[in-house]
């Protein structure tokens, strides 16, 4: 089974439908075009990125992307409240029948990965 798993993000999205590749890969291109000195990987068996020691996770559902872990800012819990995932504390959903909010992704990326810096 270890060997089905994907090592790379290029192999974790070959797995996907084409819709759902084309929609995370906008996304992981977003954040690593704001943040050219992060790093992507495959961690815990989803795509990540990586800067400042600190790792945002994203992962592809038949409903939604999932974004991890993104928990309770009171600054912006405006903005992130209609993507926080039912019955979640840390995780961000970003349905497939609805448009990409990449402002607000890159936004909460660069939150992320500031803070913890």
């Amino acid at each position: 089974m270890e060997a089905n798993k994907p090592k790379t993000i290029d192999e974790y999205l070959v797995g996907l439908d084409e819709d759902v590749q084309t929609r995370l890969a906008e996304i992981l291109d977003a954040v690593l075009s704001r943040f050219p000195d992060a790093t992507e990987s495959i961690r815990y068996g989803m795509p990540a990125i990586k800067m400042n020691d600190v790792h945002v996770y994203f992962s592809a559902t038949k409903k939604h992307i999932g974004m991890y872990p993104f928990y309770a800012n009171s600054a912006m819990e405006g903005e992130v409240a209609p993507y926080r995932g039912k019955n979640t504390k840390d995780a961000l959903h970003f349905q497939h029948n609805k448009p990409l909010p990449l402002e607000v992704i890159l936004k909460l990326v660069e939150y992320k990965f500031n803070k913890q810096a």
